[in-house]
């Protein structure tokens, strides 16, 4: 079978698909990643061997500018042109698209050939993509079991079969055993790839506020931006609380699995690996797009943590809620129970698809 994969943009639209491509590879089937500019390098270094790769020129249109939005429409169309004719050559079986602006192109061109297409939205509400390319694919695959923005899973939406498989996650995600520190609690807090400056205000203040019992068991991991490290890593010493500030956490797997507590921003991956794993966390949403808050509040949905809004993450409600949870190991034991999820996403999209 020769498959065609689509991604671009972010690592969440990117490493779940090179997961997919190199389980197919493994399997005998022929693959080629099309993939935009913004990704080209992360596919490059990141791709299975025997994988081939073709470059898409497409942006997004959710800019106020008409102008801009006409620009990125344009790109997107003559990309779609470009794959067709790629699509004559390589001749796909199947095209499989894991979202955002840079999959639009090639589910055009197989729209062209009646190829069978099959489209993964990573997040609980539905990206403005996603929308847009649903009337021209087979089938969607979700990584929640509810999606905002389509009806139920498991019936027809905008006329295409919708099927929950999950997300797929990074082999050391699903190989991660959990640490226990009979010695001290962790908390890990990590605002993603550029930090989270609402994290970097709320939590070391609360942490400052908690009781010195609890302060002196403590042990922060904090991922922030490069420029904030030294700061935060001095307000931290100082104040005589153990602590670990990084800009990049480079084995976020193990140090997940350390953790008793986690906070976060929650992007689809970052909740995917909270579940896979089993860690209880407070989630502290982006609120530019829906997607976030939803990923949140599915999460918290399970009794895995809290969804949190920017005005209801204070230090008073924050250091509270770490001193009454780190004060109860079985209520936090309890939580990661029910975060807790088997992940066989690869192996259910490829059931899907084939």
């Amino acid at each position: 079978m020769k498959v065609w994969i689509a991604t671009g943009g972010t690592g969440g639209h990117v490493f779940p698909a090179l997961a997919v491509a190199t389980e197919l590879l493994r399997a005998g089937h022929r693959v080629t990643i099309s993939t935009d500019g913004r990704a080209m390098e992360m596919i490059r270094k990141n791709k299975p061997a025997g994988a081939g790769v073709a470059f898409v020129w497409a942006s997004g249109v959710g800019s106020k500018s008409r102008i801009m939005q006409a620009a990125a429409l344009f790109k997107i169309v003559c990309s779609a042109a470009l794959l067709a004719l790629r699509f004559l050559v390589f001749r796909p079986d199947r095209v499989v698209a894991f979202g955002g602006y840079a999959s639009v192109p090639a589910i055009l061109a197989a729209r062209v050939f009646r190829i069978p297409t099959y489209l993964h939205e990573q997040n609980a509400h539905i990206g403005m993509a996603n929308r847009f390319a649903l009337r021209f694919v087979n089938v969607m695959m979700t990584s929640f079991r509810e999606v905002k923005g389509i009806e139920g899973i498991g019936h027809k939406a905008y006329g295409i079969k919708v099927v929950y498989t999950g997300l797929p996650v990074r082999e050391e995600f699903k190989k991660s055993e959990i640490k226990n520190h009979k010695s001290e609690m962790r908390l890990l807090v990590t605002g993603g790839s550029l930090g989270a400056k609402i994290l970097d205000d709320v939590v070391p203040a609360a942490v400052l506020a908690l009781g010195p019992a609890l302060k002196k068991k403590l042990f922060v991991v904090h991922q922030t931006r490069p420029d904030s490290v030294a700061r935060l890593q001095r307000f931290y010493t100082n104040n005589g609380i153990k602590a670990n500030v990084l800009s990049f956490i480079h084995d976020m797997a193990e140090q997940m699995a350390a953790a008793d507590l986690v906070i976060s921003r929650a992007g689809a991956s970052t909740v995917v690996e909270l579940q896979t794993i089993g860690r209880p966390a407070i989630l502290v949403p982006l609120s530019v797009n829906p997607d976030q808050p939803a990923n949140a509040a599915a999460f918290a949905k399970t009794g895995a943590g809290f969804a949190m809004a920017h005005d209801k993450f204070t230090v008073k409600w924050l250091s509270a809620t770490i001193s009454d949870l780190f004060s109860n190991p079985a209520r936090l034991e309890k939580m990661a129970q029910k975060a807790k999820q088997e992940n066989h996403a690869v192996e259910n999209i490829i059931k899907v698809i084939s």
